[in-house]
């Protein structure tokens, strides 16, 4: 069961809005339409933001904890595709989908607080202002390269290479020690590998002292010999 707080006057979430990248200096009245109805709502670790299928009448603001958004294969099977941060937007692409139905489920990962903003405010700000239309469309656009490229890559690139490539990102965000954002059978679905490969690679890489840790946490010691395996098929932009 679902437990949600919901708090529809506690503010307004024009401060966030107006910190985020894609929102940067819009007129303060082009915000202030977004946040029309806006809802905060808290959710606990683990709990269904908006199920798949659901009708997609909202996206979303994180203020606080994690949104992440997954997928659930036909032998139930689940693949993380992305987690979201405080200040970070979810499902602004779904407001905009014919099929008018969010593509992913939405969970909860830790107390967690998001503002819920109205589909229709959204779509209207775009239809009066072309800027934000247009921004909105680069961002889009840009995930889409993102995705095509990550396509290719899990379509040629081996097991070993996936786990430098994700390890190296991670590392980008985290420095030298590492949290894994999900479970170690959680990753290996993400990357197209069998939990066991995994788990193989990292006891490999532990014993040639690249890494060391066990479970979510992890140390990178060398970095070199996986550069080494991500950059063999690096693309230059």
């Amino acid at each position: 069961m679902t437990f949600i707080n919901v708090r529809p006057l506690a503010g307004t979430p024009l401060p966030q809005l107006a910190a985020h990248p894609l929102l940067r200096e819009l007129a303060p009245g082009v915000l202030q339409g977004l946040c029309e109805r806006a809802e905060l709502r808290s959710y606990r670790d683990g709990e269904v933001v908006f199920h798949e299928g659901d009708a997609a009448q909202h996206w979303l603001l994180v203020t606080r904890g994690h949104v992440e958004v997954v997928r659930f294969g036909c032998d139930g099977s689940e693949r993380v595709y992305h987690r979201f941060g405080a200040g970070q937007c979810v499902a602004e692409a779904a407001m905009f989908m014919a099929h008018g139905r969010y593509p992913m489920q939405a969970r909860a990962v830790g107390s967690t607080t998001v503002w819920r903003l109205e589909r229709q405010a959204l779509r209207h700000a775009c239809e009066a202002h072309p800027a934000l239309a247009l921004r909105l469309l680069e961002d889009f656009s840009r995930r889409l390269y993102h995705y095509i490229n990550e396509v290719e890559w899990l379509t040629v690139s081996s097991a070993p290479q996936r786990l430098a490539a994700f390890l190296l990102r991670l590392s980008a965000q985290q420095g030298e020690r590492l949290e894994l954002p999900s479970s170690q059978r959680q990753l290996a679905a993400h990357l197209g590998i069998r939990a066991e490969t995994l788990s193989r690679l990292l006891s490999e890489w532990q014993a040639r002292r690249w890494l060391r840790g066990e479970r979510r946490h992890w140390m990178l010691l060398d970095t070199a010999p996986l550069q080494q395996l991500a950059g063999a098929l690096a693309r230059s932009f």
